[in-house]
């Protein structure tokens, strides 16, 4: 059977067709693939968050558990385990202690955590 003229222009329409579906395809496996890189970055972010926090009170609990001697908890840019170029500060007026976690993932900017207590030395 000979092929007719209208058959003749369809020729290469389904390849057209299979190219545009994997042109779809390959744009949502790539959107998929940049949700799941932000998603481990924003939960890297909150782990981080989270330590700082924990080192921060952590600091604090000392404080309170020493409170007559306040001023020789007072520290300056201490090393922090567990944090990318973790530094800790502690600060010490009176009865007013301030603790800084400051940290700095690999290519970002660098973030601080800010813990303050008042701590009476007479209880």
């Amino acid at each position: 059977m000979p092929v007719t003229k209208s058959a003749r222009l369809q020729q290469g329409a389904t390849l057209i067709e299979a190219l545009v579906a994997v042109l779809i395809f390959s744009i949502g496996i790539l959107a998929v693939v940049g949700m799941q890189a932000f998603a481990v970055s924003a939960v890297s972010d909150a782990k981080y968050r989270a330590d700082a926090s924990f080192l921060a009170n952590q600091a604090l609990g000392r404080l309170w558990g020493d409170p007559a001697n306040l001023s020789v908890h007072a520290e300056s840019d201490v090393d922090v385990a567990g944090l990318p170029q973790g530094k800790r500060t502690v600060e010490i007026s009176g009865e007013r202690a301030v603790v800084t976690i400051r940290w700095q993932p690999p290519g970002g900017d660098e973030h601080r955590f800010v813990a303050e207590a008042h701590i009476n030395a007479n209880n």
